[in-house]
């Protein structure tokens, strides 16, 4: 089925053969790269190219986070692997994608770029999938499916910027429905207890899962996502992606990182400590109308006047994302899950505030 979607000239492509790619073994002398033999920072081998298939790190991910080895592929961030997707199966000018607002931007972003047509499933008011209005959308655009077709639909499950996960049967429920490539992005899921749509790899082949290390695990700076898919759907991610697409300083970053796992632990933990006191607290401050439920490390919140209050918040030094404009979302804004101190400083000025 997934050779039916690939475009075709991703099915033909040869990819680029690197340096690095040509040979994986261990050597005393690298000569074969173009690379200055001079190193002038303080990294050790930053004048060499990185291993382009980060093969330490992805080790390191099966060991820690267990995403099998031979389903996974390393990008700079999940966004370059939204790209890469989109590029991969669908055709300029011709296919499509589905979201399911409110959703994450990025994955309309990438889909204008590549001048790739975007549909629209709204969620329920409650921000639920809605079943219905989703299969019925699937069976009209099959029905009427003519030279384009839609080959891909996101889901961002926990959902930004609503926050809740989705059930792991609801997820394979739409994996039944639709023909195309179902990519589920997970860049909160260390947040949720809900269960990863990892485990949907091996029964799908038509899925992949998004994870990153931007979040749970504190390297938002170093760009480090992870796809975990099919080994063929891997394999098109890795012959297209640029050659040396995640630099050697973020995967030895994301080594130390993940090296680390008492620590991040705690510190998952304490945010989630900090998320269940927020979501205690707000409520009671005036200006605060409702806090949804969250699985991840923000809240979603609609308060009174959203422009008034994110007003006052930037004047006080605090910086909030106003989500208003969202489908569903008048009248709210995002809070990410700051240190105590941080949380303290909010609640402070959204009591300032209601007290006028």
């Amino acid at each position: 089925m997934i050779k039916n979607l690939i475009r075709t000239n991703i099915a033909n492509l040869t990819p680029y053969s690197s340096a690095r790619n040509e040979f994986t073994g261990e050597a005393e002398v690298y000569l074969d790269a173009n690379e200055n033999w001079q190193g002038f920072v303080s990294f050790e081998n930053a004048n060499r190219y990185p291993d382009p298939q980060a093969t330490a790190l992805r080790r390191r991910i099966e060991e820690v986070l267990g995403l099998p080895f031979a389903h996974t592929v390393i990008g700079s961030g999940s966004d370059e692997l939204i790209d890469n997707l989109i590029r991969i199966f669908c055709e300029p000018g011709r296919d499509s994608i589905l979201v399911m607002n409110p959703t994450y931007g990025a994955y309309r972003v990438f889909a204008d770029i590549n001048d790739v047509a975007v549909h629209s499933v709204d969620l329920l008011p409650d921000f639920q999938i809605d079943r219905g209005a989703l299969t019925q959308f699937l069976e009209d655009e099959r029905r009427e499916r003519e030279s384009g077709r839609l080959k891909v639909l996101f889901i961002c499950s926990p959902n930004n910027p609503t926050a809740n996960a989705f059930a792991l049967e609801e997820i394979a429920h739409i994996c039944t429905l639709f023909d195309g490539i179902v990519v589920v992005d997970e860049a909160y899921q260390d947040f949720s207890t809900k269960e990863s749509s990892a485990t949907l790899v091996g029964r799908y082949e038509n899925v992949v899962v998004l994870r990153t290390l931007s979040k749970c695990w504190g390297l938002a700076s170093a760009r480090v996502g992870i796809a975990v898919a099919s080994e063929q759907i891997v394999a098109l991610i890795a012959a297209m992606k640029y050659p040396y697409n995640v630099g050697g300083p973020s995967q030895a970053l994301a080594l130390e990182a993940l090296g680390k796992g008492e620590e991040v632990r705690a510190g998952l933990a304490a945010i989630i400590r900090e998320r269940e006191r927020l979501q205690a607290v707000l409520p009671q401050i005036a200006c605060i109308r409702c806090v949804y439920p969250s699985d991840a490390n923000f809240l979603l919140v609609r308060v009174d006047d959203e422009r008034a209050l994110y007003r006052f918040l930037a004047e006080r030094g605090i910086i909030v994302r106003d989500r208003s404009t969202q489908t569903h979302c008048a009248g709210c804004l995002r809070f990410t899950v700051g240190s105590s101190e941080e949380n303290e400083r909010l609640l402070a000025a959204l009591k300032e505030y209601s007290n006028g």
